[in-house]
């Protein structure tokens, strides 16, 4: 049975530890999403990850009653202004503007916010770009899974590794995420907002 991901600490010292310091303005100003291309988001590199025995497979349709994409969901929505500038940094808004469909766990701004003083920074600057790709990228699975296609079980992320799912008297948990709101519809997918960030395991182990 996988172990449950967490927020490591030993990483996020790490992370604090590079030395490096940036404004979240600084790190998000002039990002061109225009410029990213499909090789260079791990996203887009991760389309064809086998969903036949996830617990979350089982529909393959995208949203229903939505012309936003996913990306305009995210813009649209005050909660989640912290992972659009992550999103931003990471270059991501192209893949997410996409056809594609996929299911987003979404850290709101309170889940950002309780990283430890630091690590969202170090994380958004342009040389750790290809670390916040994998950090969000572990918070979506492909294809559109709501609330009502989700069983107990792990589930493979686009980032490549799984993420356990449980749930409990109709309350989800994802990691050790717990889902504070279910559904958020999009044209490319659906969006179900979590109260923790959650890391890779390889970035766990660092």
């Amino acid at each position: 049975m996988i172990r449950r991901n967490s927020i490591s600490s030993k990483l996020l010292v790490g992370l604090a530890g590079l030395g490096l310091t940036a404004a979240l303005g600084a790190c998000t100003a002039g990002t061109d999403s225009a410029s990213t291309t499909a090789t260079e988001s791990p996203i887009a590199e991760a389309t064809q990850s086998p969903m036949a025995d996830s617990p979350m497979a089982g529909t393959s349709a995208t949203g229903q009653g939505s012309t936003n994409t996913l990306n305009q969901v995210v813009a649209d929505d005050s909660s989640f202004s912290t992972l659009r500038a992550a999103i931003q940094a990471a270059g991501l808004e192209a893949t997410l503007s996409g056809t594609e469909p996929y299911t987003i766990f979404a850290p709101t701004n309170e889940a950002f916010a309780a990283l430890p003083a630091g690590t969202l920074d170090q994380l958004l600057l342009p040389e750790n770009k290809a670390k916040l790709q994998q950090v969000l990228s572990y918070h979506v699975v492909p294809g559109t899974v709501t609330s009502a296609d989700i069983t107990p079980g792990e589930v493979t992320t686009v980032e490549g590794a799984p993420v356990n799912v449980t749930t409990n008297a109709g309350e989800v948990t994802v990691g050790d995420a717990k889902v504070t709101k279910a559904d958020i519809t999009a044209s490319n997918g659906v969006i179900h907002a979590i109260d923790k960030v959650l890391l890779p395991p390889t970035l766990q182990a660092q």
